[in-house]
């Protein structure tokens, strides 16, 4: 009779959780990906709109920037729900990082050499999405910096009168510079990213392409715009 060896002795391994296997497998991160980017595009919906409320006049956006932190009263106590937005907007950000890194990094592992001839267009919209992705994460850090703790905002940041802080950032060069520039990375981002997230969730098909490409530049550029308006208009003189 043959001995058995070491690896007939060794126990079989347990399977791995279900949501174990989904994490770390890659369509899952790409799913969690797609769904915490959809995520985000929520929120950016309804960011520009509220933005663009500074066009009627300092009374109506502060009252929209006193709604924001009152929301959901009285059922919520003051600030629970902006709390609570921006608790699940976090955990989007995290995700959505977390998991363009991993898949960035297995991507790799995958052709440790270079391809000789690479596609230029997927090449394109891949430096896109990742540059695209750093410049976002810095600009939210300056963002939070300049219009939610002040820490850096010029002209002597004023707690509960956006409007008066919104002109004082976008009265300086470099105020105008930050945010137009991140605002282009965010019509980007969402054009290539709306995309990736219809094909990942299973939505896009050879019919539907047309219509899922029309809508991602039709939202890029509504999102692009939107945001983008607000600095030019204080540049104008439009909101002063």
């Amino acid at each position: 009779m043959a001995l058995a060896t070491k690896t007939d002795r060794r126990p079989d391994r347990p399977p791995a959780a279900p949501t174990r296997g989904f994490w770390a497998s890659t369509i899952g991160k790409k799913t969690v990906m797609a769904a915490s980017g959809l995520t985000m595009l929520g929120y950016l919906v309804a960011h520009v709109a509220g933005n663009l409320k500074v066009f009627f006049g300092p009374g109506e956006f502060n009252a929209y920037g006193h709604w924001l932190r009152v929301m959901g009263a009285p059922v919520l106590h003051h600030h629970w729900a902006l709390w609570l937005v921006r608790i699940v907007l976090l955990a989007a950000v995290a995700a959505h990082a977390v998991c363009a890194y991993q898949l960035s990094r297995r991507d790799l592992k995958a052709r440790p050499t270079a391809y000789v001839h690479r596609r230029k267009r997927s090449s394109y919209a891949t430096r896109t999405m990742r540059w695209g992705g750093v410049i976002l994460a810095l600009f939210i850090v300056w963002h939070v910096l300049d219009l939610t703790t002040g820490t850096v905002h010029p002209g002597g940041f004023q707690e509960g009168k956006p409007y008066q802080n919104v002109v004082d950032t976008f009265s300086t060069w470099y105020g105008n510079l930050i945010y137009i520039v991140a605002m282009l990375a965010v019509g980007l981002h969402v054009r290539h990213g709306f995309w990736s997230a219809a094909q990942t969730l299973g939505v896009g098909n050879a019919r539907r392409e047309r219509l899922l490409k029309a809508t991602a530049d039709t939202l890029a550029l509504a999102l692009t715009a939107g945001f983008v308006s607000v600095p030019v208009a204080v540049m104008t003189g439009v909101v002063s």
